[in-house]
């Protein structure tokens, strides 16, 4: 059983006037003690060797040990503590030196130094207590912390390092000047937590640690809510980000699992995969991203599956020297492009929608821009559902486009493969190429263009096959320029316009239609020349030639060419 003692600076009959005196008349009988101390201030450094329960009398906050420098609780063996303010400055406040020590429904208050510190091959427990400036730090040790609240530390509140095993749950993290919780070179869980108003991420694995964090909230972050560096894994589940810099960031060769988490509001992206990051993203939701939803940039490479993007400015960028698989998104209503791939990037979309954007995807870059998309739907948008330009080379199979200016584009010297592609219901035209650009088509469908169903213009090089163009308002294909290639097993159909509208630098092949066929009228020698930058698509009134399109330009400018040969 254990011997009790009692501390008061009052005194009384068998008190003790300080802790310390206690302390050493349990370490002298050498079995386990109970000290229970009285309230009132008590400025000692306490060293509590043994099977030791330090126990506060009266109201919390009633018993305070304090010093104005150097360490205030110094445990070697069993310690258990209850109830006590400990407050430190320029030190560990509480040191955990040998074996296991619990603190509980405690205050530690650590003025420019660490509230607690567990030092190599220890087991230290934090619960219901509160940690304020300083913070724990867990080096080499084993932790717990439970239903704690870590207020204003001026460095990490929680830190694991050098092998520490640490578990955080429900608990409260605000306003740490540099992280909430940062795992280095360790292993920690972060469960049902709350951490808001950091300077730097909110929770960071770095080293080759390993990181879960599950269900946690995490809000008002100046930097990444999750960050995975130099090679960590783990996991982030559960979880909701709102108003943070990046939501979930990625890099350096980390490679987590993310899941069933709300990200919103992020002030740049909402999930940040860059220099050799991995990952995997499930069952996500992105809500206005005030930047882009998910970025891969810099050799990051993540597989994002099931996941809906809303709102924001751009959906997905894969953009410098990047890849990414990305499976079952969904985008809607944002204000710029819903699928970005640029310059040497490289990208796989398979079972995507995408509704209400001005862009659906746009690839632009040399010839290692490449692009494959499977089973897609475009709805709804402002320009074009997919534009290729640059160099960048574009696959689509199974893509349907409905409700828009122009279907498909093509443009400089830049490649489009269709197979098997819907188009239906738009304002300008359904497939454009232009400058040196190839366009490949086979089973292309055209329904309902205002305008024409395909058009090639410039040095473009068209090869359609198999394919139907259906009620076209102007023409089923207008072929401009010097725009040469060829129109095999297609039909035109419809009861007004013109089947083909050509140039006679592309072959017909076993074309089916009731409609006519023409030649286009030769354009005077030295007549005018006009380029017009189109805002929001061609409008087509009566036949126009000599004309290049360029969609989505900031600066319109307008040249002509004078009878004389002048530039005007």
């Amino acid at each position: 059983m254990a011997a009790r003692y009692f501390v008061s600076p009052r005194g009384g009959r068998r008190a003790y006037p300080d802790i310390a005196s206690a302390l050493a008349a349990a370490a002298g009988r050498g079995r386990a003690a109970v000290v229970e101390v009285a309230p009132g201030l008590y400025e000692e450094a306490l060293t509590v060797r043994g099977d030791v329960q330090l126990v506060a009398l009266g109201d919390p906050g009633s018993v305070v040990v304090s010093r104005p420098g150097g360490a205030v609780l110094d445990a070697f063996g069993s310690v258990r503590v209850h109830g006590l303010v400990l407050i430190g400055r320029d030190a560990d406040v509480v040191g955990c030196h040998a074996g296991t020590l619990t603190l509980e429904h405690a205050d530690i208050r650590a003025h420019n130094g660490v509230s607690v510190h567990a030092r190599p091959n220890t087991f230290v427990t934090l619960r219901d207590s509160l940690v304020l400036h300083g913070r724990a730090l867990f080096d080499g040790s084993h932790g717990l912390v439970e239903r704690c609240r870590f207020t204003d530390a001026t460095d990490n509140a929680v830190a694991a390092i050098k092998g520490a095993d640490v578990s955080v749950q429900d608990s409260w993290i605000g306003g740490s000047a540099i992280h909430g919780v940062r795992v280095s070179g360790a292993r920690a869980r972060v469960t049902g937590c709350r951490l808001t108003d950091t300077g730097r991420a909110a929770v960071v694995a770095d080293s080759q640690a390993e990181l879960d964090v599950a269900d946690c909230v995490i809000d008002v972050v100046h930097a990444e809510a999750v960050m995975f560096v130099e090679r960590s894994r783990g996991s982030v589940a559960g979880t909701r980000v709102t108003g943070a810099q990046h939501g979930v960031a990625v890099a350096s060769g980390a490679d987590p699992l993310v899941r069933d988490c709300v990200l919103s509001e992020c002030h740049d992206t909402g999930i940040n995969v860059q220099t050799s990051g991995r990952g995997r993203f499930e069952n996500c939701e992105i809500h206005a991203a005030k930047n882009v939803a998910v970025l891969s940039t810099k050799g990051g490479a993540p597989e994002v599956r099931g996941c809906r993007i809303v709102g924001g400015n751009v959906g997905i960028a894969v953009v410098d020297a990047a890849r990414g698989r990305f499976a079952q998104v969904g985008i809607t209503g944002l204000t710029s492009v819903a699928l970005r791939v640029h310059d040497e990037s490289g990208a796989t979309f398979e079972h995507v929608r995408v509704e209400r954007c001005p862009v659906g995807l746009e690839t632009q870059g040399n010839a290692g821009t490449t692009v494959d998309v499977t089973d897609a739907t475009f709805v709804d948008f402002e320009i074009s559902a997919v534009g290729a330009v640059g160099r960048s080379r574009a696959t689509l199979r199974d893509v349907a486009v409905e409700r828009g200016p122009v279907g498909f584009s093509v443009d400089e010297e830049a490649q489009l493969f269709l197979q098997d592609c819907r188009v239906k219901a738009v304002s300008a035209g359904g497939v454009a190429a232009f400058g040196k650009a190839r366009l490949v088509a086979k089973n292309l469908t055209v329904t309902g263009s205002e305008a024409f169903g395909l058009y090639g213009t410039n040095a473009a090089w068209v090869d359609v096959v198999d394919s139907e163009f259906a009620d076209c308002a102007f023409t089923g294909a207008l072929f401009d320029g010097k725009c040469g290639g060829r129109l095999e097993s297609c039909s035109v159909s419809g009861s007004q316009g013109v089947a083909v509208q050509h140039n006679g630098l592309v072959s017909l092949v076993s074309l089916r239609t009731s409609l006519p066929v023409t030649k286009r009228v030769a354009q005077p020698a030295g007549g005018p020349t006009t380029v017009i930058n189109n805002y929001s698509g061609p409008q087509f009134n009566a036949a126009v030639y000599g004309a290049q399109l360029a969609w989505n330009n900031i600066n319109a400018i307008q040249q002509q060419t004078s009878e004389d040969g002048a530039e005007e």
